[in-house]
């Protein structure tokens, strides 16, 4: 870490980490995404359906995330992977502010350097945005806003649930296949499924596509805070700000409440 004026200790391997994390999430879940549903794809004579592609979409999805979260990178920084998930940290009050930022500024950078290959997809990546979350046609913008918050609601009270009870979290990384393979068919033709402000910055940033881009913001963040408040009596069982928890997580923590006693 290095320290700057003020005494913070910058946590430099945690952010490379979320960055990297990020990059991976967005690089290799908007490419599934292209692949897809993209213009010339043939997945769309292979799986005729939508909603069947949509499940596996939001599957393949959620399992790039949770290899991720069980990574090295995973290990380092606790695969947030998402300023939502981070907001929902600091809200429980396992992160600092000044940490909570520079997570979520880490996200963002990650979600540009995950998007910018997107770009050897050419057509077929542009015919959907390169992936991009976007409002549905004929829904309203609160109808989108609500669909941003509720999905993300289920994410982190679905997170709460799993890292606040010890048997179920080393189960946490499998709850993203099958809730985004859930979500996604219920949720995307209304605003795309995005859950994660990150994950819709990085295409709207490459295609210029920003239709509607407050909402993936304001959404998440509405959802979160309703999640945690819903779910603060599990928040005070959760110990470390990670998706998934090591081993050597819990070597540390019970090594710190005997230096405490």
């Amino acid at each position: 870490m290095t320290q700057n004026p003020n005494g913070w200790e910058i946590p430099w391997r945690l952010l490379v980490s979320e960055m990297v994390g990020t990059a991976l999430l967005l690089l290799g879940g908007l490419s599934i995404v292209i692949f897809m549903f993209g213009a010339g794809s043939p997945m769309e004579r292979l799986v005729p359906s939508v909603v069947v592609r949509q499940c596996i979409t939001g599957f393949l999805f959620g399992c790039v995330g949770a290899s991720i979260a069980v990574s090295a990178v995973g290990k380092e920084s606790g695969a947030h992977i998402n300023p939502a998930v981070t907001l929902a940290f600091w809200l429980m009050q396992k992160l600092d502010g000044r940490t909570a930022l520079a997570y979520v500024l880490a996200q963002l950078a990650g979600a540009i350097a995950g998007t910018v290959p997107l770009l050897v997809w050419g057509s077929m990546g542009r015919s959907v945005a390169f992936g991009a979350a976007l409002p549905g046609a004929g829904y309203t913008t609160a109808t989108v806003f609500m669909g941003e918050a509720m999905t993300t609601f289920t994410l982190i009270a679905g997170l709460c649930v799993f890292i606040g009870f010890r048997r179920l979290r080393p189960f946490t990384p499998l709850l993203m296949p099958f809730l985004y393979a859930a979500m996604v068919p219920l949720e995307a033709a209304v605003s795309g499924t995005s859950t994660n402000p990150a994950r819709a910055f990085g295409p709207e940033l490459v295609s210029g596509r920003w239709d509607g881009w407050w909402i993936y913001w304001a959404g998440p963040i509405a959802g979160t805070a309703v999640a945690i408040l819903v779910c603060s009596a599990l928040a005070k069982r959760i110990e470390v700000a990670k998706i998934y928890h090591f081993e050597s997580d819990r070597r540390r923590l019970l090594h710190d409440v005997a230096r405490s006693a």
